[in-house]
């Protein structure tokens, strides 16, 4: 509580005070003097003599030479302790707390993101086991995703990018590898269970590797090479104890692997120095994948194929199928929004390790929905698939 002490010329002058003064001993606890007999010395004001008062300024202390007298305006408030705490209070480093921000942000992008991507990847079996056509499945994926977006930006939900031609030009080879990596991983799964797919695909690790090692020509440490063994062991060995084992699908999953390394790497190359945030990014890597996806998923499959096989599947399944078409579409492009979310922050050997780090889930999941068949040692060579990413990352640290 504040209480202002003014004193006038006729009630505290310099020559009144000068004689009078003494030195009041000062505690050793306080860096202030404590005063004391405040109703003696000032009876006509109102003080609580049982809590010291701590100055909080005094002004106009100085005595001029050319007067006898001086006025003196002293503030302070009565303290409830007169000890001070002797608490010593480390505030953390500016740039330690911005990074503890950053890990705290990715660490939420990966939840997201491996949450999004099971879901996907329920849905997506869903519709390949009623409708076996992966290119015009691929297809819808990618028109989900470019039309969610060309509405965000006509309602102003997002920013729309400020691209240009040199930065399509940047994104083309990227799309490329995307569309190449999206429609390879979704033939596989429409020929092998989805847990098959994801344990040869937990060999993307080793594929970063090579190819930044022979075509980009970074080193290593031999940690990393040496996590690269159980990694190919065991997804060898997933694939020889396979019991729905298709070479189709096998390959599938293998081409994948190798064209979202580059796509990876590309991506991370393209985004650097430009001002398109990732999910623009992955917006405009969409639109572009599906005008060079479309003409091949017609002349692949066809338009009449399609139609028989919706009807056929819509008899069966009825209107949920529907749903689990848009369902898939949706959720495809939503992971891997988030995904690229991550990849604007990340080294794209980071981005592999999580991308390899959420096939757990990936590969539990459908085993538990579909009551998918999985031989012991068939998990054996999942789970050293999985511990060879786990070394990897530590090794990378």
């Amino acid at each position: 509580m504040l209480s202002s002490i003014k004193l006038s010329p006729s009630s505290f002058t310099s020559t009144g005070f000068l004689p009078k003064r003494r030195s009041i001993p000062t505690p050793q606890f306080s860096p202030l003097p404590i005063i004391k007999s405040l109703h003696s010395a000032f009876p006509t004001q109102s003080f609580s003599s049982q809590k010291p008062l701590h100055v909080a300024s005094i002004d106009n202390l100085a005595i001029p030479k050319n007067t006898q007298q001086r006025k003196t305006e002293c503030q302070a408030y009565e303290a409830d302790r007169s000890r001070p705490l002797d608490i010593n209070i480390e505030l953390p480093d500016e740039d330690a707390r911005l990074e503890a921000a950053k890990r705290i942000k990715i660490g939420i992008y990966f939840a997201t993101w491996w949450a999004l991507n099971v879901v996907f990847n329920i849905y997506n079996k869903k519709v390949l086991n009623a409708f076996p056509f992966p290119w015009l499945t691929s297809t819808l994926s990618l028109a989900a995703g470019s039309l969610l977006m060309l509405i965000s930006w006509a309602t102003r939900v997002a920013d729309a990018p400020k691209t240009d031609f040199e930065f399509w030009k940047t994104l083309f080879p990227v799309a490329v590898a995307h569309t190449i990596g999206h429609v390879a991983a979704t033939v596989s799964m429409s020929k092998v269970p989805v847990s098959f797919t994801h344990i040869i695909k937990s060999g993307e690790p080793a594929f970063s590797v090579l190819v930044s090692r022979f075509l980009l020509g970074d080193s290593f440490p031999m940690p990393v090479y040496l996590s690269l063994v159980p990694i190919i062991g065991g997804c060898a060995l997933s694939a020889l104890t396979e019991l729905n084992f298709n070479m189709t699908g096998f390959m599938g999953a293998m081409i994948s692997n190798l064209a979202f390394v580059f796509r990876n790497i590309f991506s991370k190359k393209g985004m650097n120095g430009k001002s398109v945030s990732g999910m623009n990014y992955y917006a405009c890597l969409s639109m572009l994948s599906l005008l060079i996806l479309t003409p091949f998923a017609i002349a692949v499959e066809g338009p009449q194929l399609w139609a028989v096989g919706w009807q056929k599947a819509v008899s069966q399944i009825g209107p949920n199928f529907v749903w689990w078409v848009v369902a898939q579409s949706v959720f495809y492009h939503l992971y891997n929004q988030v995904s690229y979310m991550s990849l604007d922050q990340i080294s794209p050997l980071t981005f592999s390790i999580g991308n390899t780090m959420k096939r757990i889930s990936v590969i539990v999941s459908p085993i538990i929905i579909f009551h998918t068949p999985v031989q012991p040692i068939n998990a054996l060579g999942a789970a050293i698939a999985i511990l060879g990413t786990f070394l990897y990352s530590q090794a990378k640290q």
